[in-house]
Formats: structure tokens, sequence, C-alpha cells
């Protein structure tokens, strides 16, 4: 599946005081890594996304992370998202933040697809991701598979 890739540097309100990163700034970053990978895969921002598909959102509904190494103020790292399963209204991301070429922070989530729920005012329920949104992550990958065999030959 699609891999997408964000560069970023660790900024001072990143940080605790002991001058590494503040776990819960990580979910933050890897939230809007998840964004940035569905506007890559669509081509759409999150809001005309939302709009197009008639979808609420896509929360959180689990997260786990293993921290490896701390990262700290100025280190420029990368982060590296990929949707690791589609089921029929939920999906699992996963993202690896390296410093370097070492992994740093490796980060699961489980998300939703969620519609507004008019019986209930203000609500959310889930709802089927639409194949045609499922589709771009495939197409993605496989058109740059065919372009990475071509450069071989």
């Amino acid at each position: 599946m699609l891999v997408n890739r964000r560069k970023l540097r660790i900024e001072w309100g990143d940080c605790d005081p002991a001058g590494i990163v503040y776990f819960p700034r990580y979910f933050q970053h890897f939230d809007s890594a998840t964004v940035a990978l569905f506007e890559k895969a669509t081509g759409l921002k999150k809001i005309d996304m939302a709009e197009k598909y008639e979808m609420a959102g896509i929360p959180m509904v689990n997260i786990r992370a293993r921290f490896i190494i701390p990262s700290r103020y100025g280190d420029d790292v990368d982060i590296e998202s990929q949707i690791t399963e589609f089921r029929r209204s939920s999906f699992e991301v996963r993202h690896h933040l390296l410093r370097g070429k070492e992994l740093a922070v490796e980060c699961f989530e489980t998300r939703v697809w969620t519609v507004r729920d008019e019986a209930s005012p203000g609500g959310l329920k889930s709802a089927e991701i639409p194949d045609s949104v499922k589709r771009t992550f495939g197409k993605s990958t496989k058109a740059a598979s065919r372009v990475s065999k071509k450069k071989k030959t």
C-alpha cells in the first residue's frame, strides 16, 4: 500500500523539561501524518474529502506506540505512514518515526470512518469506507511499482 513520508523538525514546544519529546506530541504529529497520507492518496484536503464523501471524520479509537530512541529539540526526523489494513468501516495505520535511518518511534492506530448520525443530535456513527477511497491507496502503490520496474530495465 501507499507510504507517505513527511519531514519534521522537533521544536522547543515539543519537548518536556528533560529536553526530549513529550510523548503526547508524537501522537499529534502522527495524527497530522494520517491526514497527509489521505491527502496524498485522494488528492483532496481533509475538508474537501469530508464534503465529497459526506463523512464527519476518521477518529482514532485505539493507539499504541513503542518509544525506542528519544528525539530532542532540533532533531530532524521523518515520519513514514501507511495503511496496513482496511476493513468495512475501520482501518489500521502504522507510523515509523525515523531519526536518520534509526527507528525512534513506532505507532499503530485504529481509526473509524464516520458520518453524522441524524438520530442523535451532534452524534456520529461508523460507516462503510467507500471502495473508491480504498482504491486510491492501491492505485498509488501499483503506479509506483510500475515506475520502479521501468527504471530497473
